[in-house]
């Protein structure tokens, strides 16, 4: 005689383990643990790597010292509202076909900066794949650039 599975889960069937305390306590430490294991997987994911980006003040400091390339990929009536003076202007939906401003020389690091980081790290992973590994995004982006009352200039 072949093996019939119960089509109805054991929980459902006997209302002691489903009234039971300890199995309340089993079902919160197993949640519990899948959240932290998806934690720990996106914290040691590719994208969180924290080589992949820099602070806005390291960003700052090197593109103004000439140590970095600064690429502002915001769309153009966002650059309208003001960009780093000097800040190269591709915006993201245009990267497929001027790719190739995008320097490929890795002895200078080419820094991304969006709006608020969200364009910028998404596009970095988007980069890495093409073969860019000298290319990091800007934490905090041109709003916090511009929350901190840091010069900006119309393009």
């Amino acid at each position: 005689m072949p093996f019939k599975a119960n089509p109805m889960p054991l929980m459902s069937t006997h209302p002691c383990i489903r009234k039971s305390p300890a199995f309340k306590c089993t079902r919160r430490s197993l949640s519990l643990l899948v959240l932290s294991l998806g934690l720990t997987m996106a914290a040691c994911s590719p994208q969180a790597a924290a080589s992949d980006s820099v602070t806005l003040d390291v960003a700052r400091a090197e593109f103004e010292a000439g140590r970095a390339i600064l690429i502002d990929i915001r769309e153009p009536s966002e650059h309208a509202t003001g960009v780093a003076k000097g800040a190269q202007l591709l915006p993201m939906r245009q990267l497929g076909t001027r790719l190739a401003e995008i320097p490929t020389a890795t002895d200078m690091p080419v820094l991304l900066i969006c709006n608020t980081q969200n364009r910028s790290s998404s596009t970095l992973s988007a980069l890495r794949e093409r073969g860019y590994p000298h290319v990091r995004f800007v934490q905090g982006g041109m709003s916090e650039w511009v929350r901190r009352g840091w010069p900006v200039v119309r393009p």
